[in-house]
Parts: C-alpha cells; sequence; structure tokens
C-alpha cells in the first residue's frame, strides 16, 4: 500500500496494494489517484519530460445526454487541497445534453489525474439520481424510498442512494448512506424475520414492542397467506397501532398489482383503517409506480430501478492551455458560454 500521490508511471511497480481486502478502493487511494487510467500517469511523465508540467489549463466537463446532475459535491471534496478553481452546476440540478456541467481551472499536473475518477462520480451518481428523479415525478407527492444498496458493491452503495436522495427520493434504506445525509434509514422488516418467527401475527405484535418509540408498525403481509387474508388478520389483531402495510408479492406470484391493491384499500376501509398506508415493493419503475399510486398504493419502495440506471456519460475536454483556446477536432475551441455555472472552490 503506497501514501504517496501517483505522479508517474514509474511509480507503480511500487504500488502494492493488500490482495487479502475488498475489492473497492479505500478514500486514500482515491484521493491519491490510484483509481486513475494509466495513460494519466503517462501524460504526466511525457509533459514532465516535454517541461510543460507546470502548463494552466481550463477543462470542461459536459455530460452526453439530459438528467439530473450528482456527484459535483464529491468532485469537490476530491480537489478541494489541489490548486485548482471549480465551477459547476449545483447539485440535483437539470442539466440538458452536451452542457457543460463543471468547468476546472489550474495547473494539469494538479488534477490532470484524476479525471478518471471524477468522470466516474459525475458519471454514476448522475445516472442513479436521473433514474429517482423519474420515480419522484410519477409518485408525485406520495413517498419514494431507495431501497437499491442490496443490488450494488457495498462500496458504492452509500454513493448510490446519496445520488437517489439528490434525485428526490424521500429516504433510503442503506445505514450509512442515511447517517451521511443526516437521516434516519428508513426500512420495515423482511420476509426472514417472518419465516423465522413462523406466523405474521407474532411479529406484528413483538414489533411496536422491539422497536424505539415512535417507529411506524408496518408489516409485511404477502409471507405466508392471502395478502388481504393476512392484512386483515393484523389489522383486526393491532388495530389503531398499524400505520402501514407492506407488498412485496414476488414475481412467480403475479407481483403486486393494482387490483391487489384496490382490494386491500377497500378491506381497509370497510375496517374503519383509512389511515393504514399501502407499502409497495419489487420490481418497481415509473410506469408501475403510477398504475399502483391510482389504485390506492402510499409508498413505493425501488430497487434496482435505481441501482441499475445506465451512468450519465461525460467527458472532460481541454479548452485552454495557458489562456489560449483550443480543443481536440469537433469540439469549439476556448471556454463554452456556460451561466449557470457557480464558483465552487
Amino acid at each position: 500500500m503506497s501514501n504517496k500521490d501517483i505522479t508517474s508511471v514509474h511509480d507503480i511497480p511500487g504500488f502494492k496494494p493488500e490482495r487479502d481486502r475488498l475489492h473497492s478502493a479505500t478514500h486514500d487511494e482515491i484521493r491519491r489517484g490510484w483509481t486513475t487510467d494509466v495513460y494519466f500517469a503517462k501524460t504526466l511523465d511525457v509533459l514532465r519530460a516535454l517541461g510543460l508540467e507546470e502548463t494552466d489549463v481550463i477543462a470542461e466537463v459536459f455530460c452526453n445526454r439530459p438528467g439530473v446532475i450528482s456527484g459535483i459535491d464529491q468532485v469537490v471534496h476530491l480537489l478541494r487541497d489541489r490548486e485548482v478553481r471549480i465551477w459547476g452546476l449545483s447539485e440535483g440540478e437539470e442539466m440538458h445534453e452536451k452542457e457543460v456541467v463543471m468547468r476546472i481551472e489550474g495547473r494539469y499536473a494538479d488534477f490532470g489525474v484524476f479525471e478518471t475518477a471524477l468522470l466516474g462520480i459525475l458519471a454514476s451518481s448522475s445516472g442513479w439520481a436521473t433514474a429517482a428523479r423519474a420515480c419522484r415525478l410519477a409518485a408525485g407527492d406520495k413517498g419514494v424510498i431507495s431501497f437499491g444498496a442490496r443490488h450494488v458493491h457495498p462500496a458504492v452503495a452509500p454513493v448510490m442512494e446519496f445520488a437517489a436522495l439528490t434525485g428526490g427520493c424521500d429516504g433510503v434504506s442503506c445505514v450509512l448512506a442515511a447517517a451521511l445525509a443526516g437521516r434516519e434509514p428508513i426500512g420495515t422488516i423482511p420476509h426472514a424475520c417472518f419465516l423465522i418467527a413462523g406466523d405474521t401475527l407474532r411479529v406484528a405484535r413483538m414489533y411496536p414492542e422491539a422497536m424505539s418509540p415512535g417507529t411506524p408498525t408496518i408489516v409485511l403481509v404477502d409471507t405466508f397467506k392471502d395478502e388481504v387474508e393476512e392484512t386483515l388478520r393484523v389489522a383486526r389483531e393491532i388495530g389503531p397501532r398499524l400505520d402501514g402495510i407492506r407488498l412485496d408479492t414476488p414475481s412467480e406470484r403475479g407481483g403486486v398489482t393494482p387490483a391487489l391493491v384496490r382490494e386491500i384499500k377497500e378491506h381497509l376501509r370497510l375496517e374503519g383503517l383509512t389511515g393504514v398506508r399501502i407499502i409497495v415493493s419489487g420490481g418497481l419503475d415509473p410506469e408501475r409506480i403510477r398504475t399502483l399510486s391510482e389504485a390506492g398504493a402510499d409508498v413505493f419502495g425501488v430497487g434496482s430501478y435505481i441501482s441499475a440506471a445506465p451512468p450519465i456519460d461525460m467527458t472532460m475536454d481541454i479548452k485552454e492551455v495557458e489562456g489560449r483556446p483550443i480543443a481536440k477536432r469537433g469540439r469549439i475551441p476556448g471556454r463554452t458560454a456556460s451561466p449557470r455555472l457557480k464558483r465552487l472552490l
């Protein structure tokens, strides 16, 4: 494990990370540039040999499609100890196709090696935030919770869930992600608890006792019996203490359908429990959220639609060298007119 920054391709033979570890970068490895593509280390060597390592440049980052920008704050955090100046969109803003989302000024040697990391941060985070925004719009004023941590590597789960909050989710289930955002994690309990207990009612009775005061009592009702039957058993057993029921019917049994939601909603009304919320999860996307919302569902737990969202490709171009406008073929030299950019660092 090296405790130095990568400044040359010749540093690489001495970089010996531990092999017995999770295959994810540590914060220190990212900050020191070790997650870069090797060609940026080679670039530093060539520029140094040419006597150009102190060259001042302006670089711009633009997106390849519209969406919601996320990861801006993380890039600023990554480069905050470097001698650079950064302008960018604000976290959570809508961005347009080919729009410049960030501009960096400084010596290329001070930030060039971080191109891989900063583009990856913005691309992945923006993809997740954009998917979350689509769910937010589909749900209207109803709740949306990100349940996607189980679909990604644990090293990036908090990043994904933080981006989901940026995109408009009301909460996340990942404990670390919620803590980093200054929030409480949101979630019920899994089928495993009910299977071990052997009966939904045993769990429903004990849940309020086992949780901290004020924790909503939300019971999963699709483990053993018909969802309507189980809802009524729970409702009649704990009555006013029931805050909500959760439907996570597996695809093998047709998943959660609008008809099922309507049926349960009506039975709850007949029991005088109109305040009991219906939380649905399992393979949700914006279209299903809309139809289930129309049927009466109140909260939506979204997993893979957010966690598996494709990244929004980001590109970083050099646009000025020592104050002289320049660009690769196909791009326009000089700073792009970007009035929405704000000074961030």
